[in-house]
């Protein structure tokens, strides 16, 4: 092939996906260092990459971010997503959870620091809407503010409490996912039970 010979499609396609997996490990990769300034210029001069390529790929903070997070979602590996049903929110504990342990020093600066937040926070949108849908035949019945109430909470217990009780009790990621099984079986069970009634009832 000639230096004029136009790129292979599959080539094109396989060379923007690792600049865009470039840029995402460079979100992670400053986040690790501890630098307050997770934006495109930082991530420009952490890849090499052109200013402009970095919004091409990703053209705003959030998104810049949220490729952060879906990056350290596919690095704990495939099991680690937003549940899209209700079984999900037990059948992927385990895989979260150990996933969370595999890379236990990025997991928890995602958890625990400002940057980390906000990368979390940019895929807000897509996770109440995966919650909302995971959920919405156990808490229908509730009152329109305890169906949030209700489903914050599933999802609080579906990732949050990795940090917690990895560091203060020392549990493996087996043993956070058959607690927080335990919690979210009997929180349904009480959703199934309780019908209309209030959660303070």
């Amino acid at each position: 092939m000639s230096d004029s010979d136009p790129i292979p499609p599959g080539a094109r396609a396989q060379k923007k996906e690792e600049a865009r997996t470039a840029i995402a490990d460079a979100v992670i990769a400053l986040l690790v260092e501890g630098r307050l300034d997770l934006n495109h210029d930082a991530v420009a001069e952490r890849t090499g990459l052109a200013r402009r390529t970095v919004y091409r790929y990703f053209p705003d903070r959030e998104s810049l971010l949220g490729a952060g997070t879906d990056r350290v979602r596919q690095l704990a590996g495939p099991g680690v997503a937003f549940p899209r049903s209700e079984a999900d929110l037990t059948g992927q504990l385990e895989a979260i959870y150990t996933g969370f342990d595999k890379i236990a020093p990025i997991t928890t600066l995602v958890r625990s620091t400002p940057q980390g937040r906000a990368m979390r926070k940019a895929n807000n949108k897509v996770r109440v809407e995966r919650y909302r849908a995971a959920t919405a035949d156990a808490v229908k019945s509730l009152p329109p503010d305890d169906q949030t109430l209700a489903t914050a909470m599933l999802q609080v217990l579906h990732t949050t409490p990795w940090l917690e009780m990895h560091d203060h009790w020392e549990l493996s990621g087996e043993q956070i996912a058959r607690a927080t099984g335990w919690a979210i079986r009997t929180l349904l069970a009480d959703l199934r039970a309780r019908g209309n009634r209030p959660l303070d009832e």
